[in-house]
C-alpha cells in the first residue's frame, strides 16, 4: 500500500463528540436562562433538540450543514416565543463555542505530531468542528468538510475534494475514520485506502461485510497509525 497522505475524520476520531454537544446544549440553555428566561422556559435541552431533529426531517436538502439546521432550530424557538431573529447569532456562538471546547484522546495530538512530520494530513468532517477554534488546525493542509463541500460523507465528492486539495490521486491517500459505512464503506467507493479506528474493539458490522466493504487497515487508537506509518517510512514503502 503506497501512501502520500493521510485524511482524517475527526468527531469520535480525534476526540468523542457526545460529550461536547451536551456541554453545548447545556452551555446554551444556561445562556438563554440569563437572556432569554421565556425562550429557556418554553425550550429546555430536551424540547430543543426534538425541534431540531424536526428541522432535520424538514430539510434533507440541509443534510450536510449542520450549521444551517441549528440556524434553523434557534430562529424557531426565538419566533415561537415572539421574538425576532436578532439573537439567533449570539445564541449560536454560545452553542460553537461550546462544542468547539473539546478533550481529545490521549493518542491524537502525538499522533498528528508523527504523521504531519511524515505526511500531509488533511480533515473530512461530516459535522461543523472548527480545527482553528480547537488549536489543531497547524496539522492540516486541508480541512474538507461537508458544509463547505456541498455534500456529506459517504459520497465521492467530499472525498475528492480532500484529494484535490492535497494534489493527489485517491489510492495515494489514506482515510481513516471511525464510522464503517460514512469512512471505510465511502472512502473506499471514492477510490482510497482506509483504515477503520476501532476503539472499541467489536466486531466489523455484519451489514458492511455482506457488502463486500472491508478496511485495508485496523486500528486501536492513532498512536497504531503513526507506528505503522514511521515502519513504513523506515522500510522505505
Amino acid at each position: 500500500m503506497r501512501i502520500r497522505a493521510v485524511s482524517l475524520d475527526l468527531d469520535d476520531t480525534l476526540w468523542p463528540i457526545e460529550p461536547a454537544i451536551v456541554a453545548a446544549e447545556q452551555a446554551l440553555d444556561d445562556w438563554l436562562r440569563t437572556h432569554h428566561a421565556p425562550v429557556a422556559a418554553a425550550w429546555p435541552i430536551a424540547a430543543l433538540r426534538e425541534l431540531r431533529e424536526r428541522v432535520s426531517d424538514e430539510h434533507p436538502h440541509l443534510a450536510h450543514d449542520y450549521t444551517a439546521q441549528r440556524l434553523i432550530t434557534l430562529e424557531r424557538a426565538f419566533a415561537a416565543c415572539g421574538i425576532g431573529d436578532e439573537h439567533v447569532a449570539d445564541a449560536y456562538e454560545v452553542y460553537f463555542a461550546a462544542r468547539n471546547r473539546v478533550d481529545c484522546y490521549a493518542d491524537a495530538l502525538p499522533a498528528l505530531q508523527s504523521i504531519g512530520a511524515r505526511l500531509p494530513l488533511a480533515s473530512i468532517s461530516h459535522g461543523n468542528a472548527d480545527l482553528a477554534r480547537i488549536g489543531l488546525r497547524a496539522h492540516f493542509r486541508a480541512c474538507i468538510s461537508a458544509r463547505e463541500c456541498g455534500t456529506a460523507k459517504p459520497a465521492a465528492a467530499i472525498f475528492h475534494a480532500a484529494c484535490d486539495a492535497l494534489g493527489l490521486a485517491p489510492g495515494d491517500v489514506l482515510h481513516v475514520g471511525d464510522d464503517p459505512w460514512l469512512d471505510v464503506a465511502g472512502a473506499q467507493a471514492a477510490g482510497l485506502r482506509t483504515a477503520w479506528l476501532n476503539r472499541g474493539g467489536g466486531p466489523w458490522p455484519e451489514h458492511a461485510a455482506l457488502a463486500g466493504v472491508r478496511p485495508d487497515l485496523e486500528l486501536r487508537d492513532l498512536g497504531e497509525l503513526a507506528r505503522w506509518i514511521e515502519a513504513r517510512a523506515h522500510e522505505g514503502g
